[in-house]
């Protein structure tokens, strides 16, 4: 076997971290204007799962027909995550900075809270990169599936938690995390759930009575479609 040879292992290799490079630099800018993050986050995890499914191909056209395709609900569901995490981090220092006593009754629901908002954050950008359906159902399949999930969602919370730590404590790794904060945790997210991903898609599809799904659908510029559903009523039925 030749190594060089472009399907070789170490190639394939190769072109992989050099496309999460892309995708984490495509990331970081899109994240700058902070309004565009929903949207920067979604085309992130859609571009992820098609590297995990050997579709990666024309990273930087999916990424922004993703981006595009998912702005105006990506948006409205990051401004609202954005605006609770506002709040949370607002009654944090409030807690800790004013001298307040607090009843035990406001920490338990306050730590509540942020523990819904963390798990949605970690799963309701994998699951609009995927599904298409209403802000509020993919809001509430993001949360159904982050409790079905548990443990999935742990490792997602650790894989997006660990590298920040690690970067205030050695800002000498700040470059690579530049290079790779984004893509990489978003990448072994994807591997983490594409198979939950395809048991939902076969259960939609059978539900649709379909053969193959929408995505086999292509805009007329040859970029595949993001997978079109009703994810909720699948969710009912299919929580293995």
């Amino acid at each position: 076997m030749r190594f060089f040879d472009y399907d070789s292992p170490l190639m394939s290799a190769l072109t992989k971290v050099a496309n999460l490079m892309i995708l984490n630099l495509l990331t970081l800018i899109c994240c700058i204007p902070v309004i565009t993050a929903g949207a920067a986050l979604t085309a992130l995890h859609y571009m992820c799962l098609k590297m995990v499914r050997n579709e990666d191909s024309y990273i930087v056209k999916g990424y922004f027909v993703a981006f595009k395709e998912s702005f105006k609900q990506a948006t409205k569901v990051w401004l609202v995550l954005l605006l609770i995490i506002l709040v949370l981090a607002g009654d944090f220092l409030i807690i800790n900075l004013s001298g307040i006593q607090f009843p035990y009754w406001f920490h338990v629901v306050f730590y509540v809270v942020g523990i819904i908002a963390l798990f949605e954050c970690m799963m309701v950008f994998p699951i609009m990169g995927k599904f298409e359906n209403t802000t509020l159902r993919t809001m509430k399949n993001a949360l159904i599936i982050s409790v079905a999930k548990f443990p999935i969602t742990i490792l997602m919370v650790v894989m997006n938690i660990v590298p920040i730590a690690i970067v205030l404590y050695f800002l000498q790794i700040v470059p690579i995390a530049l290079m790779f904060g984004f893509a990489v945790p978003a990448y072994f997210s994807e591997k983490l759930l594409n198979k939950y991903f395809k048991k939902l898609e076969e259960h939609i599809l059978e539900a649709q009575g379909l053969n193959k799904p929408d995505a086999t659908e292509e805009e007329d510029d040859g970029v595949e479609k993001i997978f079109n559903d009703q994810l909720d009523e699948a969710l009912a039925g299919k929580k293995d």
